[in-house]
């Protein structure tokens, strides 16, 4: 298996780069550095955090890739493309699923998903074409579709913490973002919010958005309490991938019992900035549910 952050890892995202967004892709994705200046926009490093005396790096930065600075114009090629592009990814990722609970067959080339990892790591590369695409008429329908993909796959697959994390932390930095209007670790305007919110969630989203956001904080602590499957090594403690003894890679799920308290807290913290915004644009308190504080592990 491909590590995360190998050259593979971003080829469906740099295709996308080249054919939509035309932005330079010579550069491996490595040696690339955040271009403020232009449409376009590389992978960075890192986000900043947003209060390092209450959370680590690791566990707040999202790692979203920088956006184009303004939105593809409804009814563009461009935009089309764009459309075209993220629901044929999505319905591979879902006949991937879908492939999971069915025998093989003869001929046939797409597998089911034997993982999360690998679920989390194709749906991941979907929420960075989208928010590279800086346009919130995309973005939100298709992350709001992902937020319920992850809902529905998650309890099939043993727990595989440090990808379904760093997939939940895109969500929450965009979501947040999105209801805000404006990056909310650079303070940066989003594209299409130049003239305010009103590009952004309706109220009928963010009920949506909150519903799911709820979901996914009860769900997170039942999936994150099994055992991970049976022959399954840990996952590194960086998040990469797992090795057995003689160094070579294998798929590892869980680091759970490894460094329990450490999940923990990335339990507690999912959508959390999320549901700060919400809490403020729709009345509710913040850092809170409908149904009470997600559940202490």
């Amino acid at each position: 298996m491909q590590a995360l952050n190998s050259p593979s890892h971003y080829s469906h995202t740099s295709n996308y780069h080249s054919i939509y967004l035309q932005t330079p892709i010579d550069i491996p994705p490595q040696q690339q550095t955040m271009d403020t200046s232009g449409p376009g926009g590389f992978l960075p490093q890192s986000l900043p955090s947003p209060s390092p005396s209450t959370s680590s790096l690791s566990s707040t930065t999202s790692n979203l890739p920088h956006p184009r600075t303004h939105p593809l114009r409804p009814g563009s090629a461009k935009e089309d493309a764009a459309r075209r592009y993220v629901e044929s990814r999505l319905l591979h990722i879902s006949r991937r699923y879908t492939k999971k609970f069915q025998a093989a067959e003869e001929g046939d080339t797409v597998t089911g998903y034997t993982s999360m990892r690998d679920a989390a790591k194709d749906l991941s590369e979907v929420v960075d074409v989208l928010w590279l695409s800086g346009t919130p008429s995309l973005q939100i329908p298709y992350l709001l579709n992902i937020a319920l993909s992850i809902n529905t796959y998650l309890p099939a697959f043993p727990p595989a913490p440090a990808p379904t994390f760093s997939l939940l932390r895109k969500l929450d930095h965009a979501f947040a973002s999105l209801i805000k209007g404006e990056d909310i670790f650079t303070g940066a305007i989003l594209p299409g919010f130049q003239s305010g919110r009103r590009g952004g969630l309706s109220r009928t989203d963010m009920v949506r958005c909150q519903s799911l956001v709820e979901s996914t904080r009860v769900l997170i602590v039942d999936v994150m309490s099994n055992e991970p499957e049976a022959g399954t090594e840990r996952e590194d403690e960086t998040g990469g991938e797992a090795t057995d003894d003689d160094g070579m890679e294998l798929d590892g799920e869980s680091a759970w019992d490894e460094d329990e308290s450490g999940y923990e807290m990335d339990v507690a913290r999912v959508y959390e900035h999320t549901i700060v915004q919400l809490g403020e644009v729709l009345g509710h308190e913040p850092g809170t549910s409908l149904e009470g504080p997600v559940n202490d592990l």
